[in-house]
């Protein structure tokens, strides 16, 4: 057994509570921009004092409503302004915030609203509004719909103009640090989602550690662009980061405008999902192919690793590769970085596993991906690495308060006052995963080396065990297999099986690309070709190349292409774009079967 523990730097009283975030930078730095605000004309500007104010008028409103300390209050909404100040206008009524994803179904919300008992619900559009009028029902405690695009803050917030500010202020203090303040509903990879209850303790240690230990990060002139779903407790804790270090946030509800509204924000840093740094990078090489630009591409990648890995050697990077390293900064990855707003040089990466050679990629083209390691149960972020303290291939050392213990089975335990006080209403849920020493059991596979860092080996419940008692982690294969840019998904599949095999999708926006350089019909479909012979010896590249990490015994033998790739949609796919395998495993079943007939 291993376990590595790290100080805590902050120190949080029994009173304290997440709205104190606002209304000391409100008192402290009133004039500080805290946000940018998209408007008509572009950019606007919020401050500190401006963003109390509007958090404590719509507090008011809800006051007002009747919202009374500890109640439920539902959030619908695209990553926008209006979600951060819902949320924290929730906090200052007293009362619990309570996600849901805007792309959630009809039976989701009415799950997430039933379960969690929650009164009312703000939701963005005319499309929410009548998801929730199909449920409603069957949510009997729900009393209030507010909708965001309808004009309804503005009503709540001249609704609650005659409660006095005083109120605000005994309401907001209504709630203390070990309170609860908020239950996010796991997305589902496995399972109906359970309510996992964080408190103001929890959100509030793991928003300080993250600025206490990312500086670079979090200093002076800091800013950046959220644009994952803050249903998510990584947008979340990001939000709450920012806000504590009074840097500058923007919100961007479209990713089909991201490119755009990153040119026009100007990001110091972003946060995102391996899938977002897949694509960019795959959409950059591709680019580059087409316009005929390939072999200078391919060479500028293979500098801009190989930089990256010799900054980890005594003595750096050596002349050569130095100079033809700023060669390449002029020719590729300046363009690369404008893409990204142009002031972009860290971004921070989790929710799945990012690869070792996308994070050299990255971190040579002048981006250092930080890649960390949580789960929303977590609040969420348990470790993370660090500028003064990476290790490319490992999520890096626990947050400061936090311990991580691998147990002799291999599975990752965290303790620290980020661990969640258990899940809604689901007390045999919370046993299975805290122990009677508030150990909580993430149900992840990894390993701790000497210096606290810890790397990700896969998931316990994931593990396959072949016919022939071998113990297989499917990650390492899948990861792998993804990074080819022809691949968008793959799931490794073999328990109780002879041997270990794939169902792997092709990347919708690489395919026509593909069909051209060989000489395919530009209109052809996956599903026409996918027993094609050179796609196949394509998809073999990248399985060949995955086996080359694992055992014999461990190597995919077997692949089968699917003719349509997976999407949140479909189902196949949660909100942050991890895949649900039970559904897959259950979709493809009649694959999976001629696999092994």
């Amino acid at each position: 057994m291993q376990e590595f523990s790290v100080p805590r730097v902050v120190q949080i009283d029994a009173a304290t509570n997440l709205t104190d975030l606002v209304w000391d930078n409100a008192e402290q730095a009133p004039e500080t921009v805290q946000f940018s605000r998209r408007t008509p004309d572009g950019w606007g500007e919020v401050t500190c004092a401006t963003f109390r104010d509007e958090v404590s008028a719509l507090a008011r409103g809800l006051i007002a409503a009747g919202i009374q300390p500890g109640d439920r209050v539902g959030l619908m909404s695209k990553t926008r302004y209006e979600w951060t100040l819902v949320d924290f206008a929730i906090w200052a009524a007293g009362a619990i915030t309570v996600p849901i994803y805007e792309t959630s179904s009809a039976e989701q919300v009415q799950w997430i609203l039933a379960d969690s008992g929650a009164l009312a619900v703000v939701v963005e559009t005319a499309a929410h509004e009548a998801t929730v009028a199909q449920v409603r029902d069957r949510v009997p405690d729900l009393n209030e719909v507010w909708q965001i695009d309808s004009g309804a803050l503005d009503r709540l917030v001249a609704s609650g103009a005659a409660v006095p500010d005083g109120e605000v202020g005994q309401r907001r203090h209504s709630a203390g640090a070990d309170d609860p303040a908020t239950i996010i509903y796991t997305s589902g990879t496995t399972g109906r989602p359970k309510g996992c209850v964080l408190t103001h303790r929890n959100l509030y240690a793991d928003a300080a550690s993250a600025v206490a230990v990312l500086p670079e990060l979090f200093g002076a002139g800091a800013a950046t662009l959220l644009f994952l779903p803050l249903a998510h407790s990584f947008a979340r804790v990001i939000q709450n980061a920012v806000i504590r270090a009074r840097c500058r946030m923007g919100h961007s509800p479209d990713i089909k405008n991201l490119v755009a509204d990153l040119g026009e924000f100007q990001p110091t840093f972003i946060l995102a999902v391996p899938r977002v740094f897949e694509k960019v990078y795959n959409g950059a090489r591709q680019r580059a192919h087409a316009d005929g630009k390939g072999a200078i591409f391919d060479r500028a990648d293979r500098v801009a690793v190989a930089h990256s890995q010799a900054r980890e050697r005594k003595g750096g990077p050596g002349l050569a590769l130095r100079l033809e390293h700023a060669l390449f900064d002029r020719l590729v990855y300046g363009k690369l970085r404008a893409a990204l707003g142009g002031r972009c040089a860290a971004a921070i990466s989790g929710g799945a596993p990012l690869g070792t050679r996308l994070a050299h990629f990255f971190r040579g083209i002048g981006v250092t991906v930080l890649e960390g390691y949580g789960l929303t149960e977590t609040s969420p972020a348990i470790a993370v690495n660090r500028y003064d303290a990476t290790r490319i291939g490992t999520v890096g050392r626990p947050l400061p308060g936090v311990t991580v213990r691998v147990s002799d089975d291999g599975e990752i335990l965290a303790k620290g006052e980020i661990v969640f006080s258990g899940y809604w209403n689901d007390e045999d849920a919370t046993n299975d995963v805290l122990d009677g020493d508030g150990w909580f059991h993430t149900g992840d596979l990894g390993a701790l080396d000497d210096d606290g860092y810890l790397r990700i080996t896969g998931r316990k419940k994931e593990i396959i065990v072949t016919a022939g008692g071998k113990n297989v982690a499917p990650a390492v294969l899948e990861d792998r297999v993804r990074a080819h840019p022809l691949v968008s998904q793959c799931i490794v599949v073999g328990d109780r099986q002879p041997f270990i095999a794939a169902l792997v999708t092709i990347d919708e926006e690489a395919w026509p690309k593909w069909l051209a350089e060989q000489g395919r019909p530009a209109g052809s479909s996956v599903a026409d070709l996918r027993s094609d012979e050179a796609l196949r010896t394509t998809i073999q590249q990248a399985v060949d190349e995955a086996n080359q990490a694992v055992s014999r015994a461990e190597a995919i033998r077997v692949f089968r292409i699917l003719p349509r790739d997976w999407s949140e949609e479909t189902g196949e796919l949660t909100p942050s774009l991890k895949v649900k395998r039970n559904v897959v495993l259950r979709e493809h079943a009649d694959e999976i079967a001629a696999i092994y007939a």
